[in-house]
């Protein structure tokens, strides 16, 4: 149990970490891409990433599939078409490290929901998503506990909900259901529920140059934003639970904001290194094996 929760920890990390570049492609491509054309794109990239791994499970568990379509619709709802399209709106207003800071409040949600289903988070679970989420409150707040929101983040704050719920519904998984089977599922139906959004961008707004800073940055989110953290991200629920893996992706901010600041310039200064260590004591504290 010790093992598979080390395990558990490492891949929610790995797939925090991940994601915390995505934000900073967003931003980058804010510019260049519009904001549907860039989630559409990337889920065809991890479509074609995961496709030659996860087709032949798929195949042969599509019958459970189509037993469970409801369940897996919600996901890509939810995971796919939603949440990633949500945080490449955010990026035409707010800044990465911004994006980065408010969604990591997807923890709260997280655990707001695992405790209406019934889970007990403990004291020291609680007392590290306290500390954790303090941290990043007085980061994106510059020393409030009361950020000031511009109209913008709220595309994020509604990112931060889509993302926590698809977390707590991950729960639910079919048994028997695959992980590779079920990524490739969620990946294709979310580009097809893109589709016609896809369209109607492409004639109001027209296509993007395909260059190397476009296709550069949507080949990242595809293949390690998507296929990799997708994959690591729902295998770490599957062993830890969305709450505690939760705690863990309140190193985002931390991520992001040293990512935004090392590839886009943007501000850092030592109240920002005091708040990432609020946050970074708050996860070790609410990663800890004893709840």
């Amino acid at each position: 149990m010790g093992r598979a929760s080390g395990l558990g920890v490492l891949l929610a990390a790995v797939a925090t970490v991940v994601w915390s570049g995505s934000f900073v492609t967003s931003r980058a491509l804010h510019d260049s891409v519009p904001p549907v054309q860039a989630a559409f794109w990337r889920w065809i990239v991890a479509i074609l990433v995961v496709a030659p791994f996860a087709a032949r499970q798929a195949w042969c568990q599509r019958a459970l599939i189509r037993r469970h379509f409801g369940f897996v619709a919600l996901a890509a709802l939810l995971g796919v078409a939603v949440y990633n399209t949500l945080v490449n709106q955010a990026g035409l207003t707010t800044s990465a490290g911004t994006m980065g800071m408010v969604m990591a409040a997807s923890p709260v949600f997280m655990a707001g929901y695992a405790r209406l289903g019934g889970a007990r988070l403990g004291p020291r679970r609680v007392a590290g998503l306290v500390i954790a989420c303090a941290g990043v409150l007085l980061l994106v707040g510059e020393g409030s506990l009361v950020p000031d929101l511009a109209a913008g983040d709220l595309w994020i704050v509604a990112a931060a909900v889509a993302f926590a719920s698809y977390s707590a519904l991950l729960k639910g998984r079919p048994a028997g259901l695959g992980g590779p089977a079920f990524l490739l599922a969620i990946f294709v139906l979310g580009a097809l529920m893109l589709l016609p959004v896809y369209g109607i961008s492409l004639t109001v707004q027209g296509g993007f140059e395909p260059t190397a800073a476009t296709v550069g940055p949507l080949v990242y989110v595809g293949v390690f934003s998507s296929a990799v953290a997708f994959f690591a991200w729902n295998k770490a629920i599957a062993l830890i639970g969305a709450a505690r893996a939760g705690v863990v992706y309140y190193l985002q901010p931390v991520c992001v904001a040293l990512l935004s600041w090392a590839l886009l310039g943007e501000a850092m200064g030592p109240p920002q290194f005091l708040c990432m260590a609020l946050i970074l004591g708050g996860v070790v504290l609410g990663t800890a094996t004893r709840p």
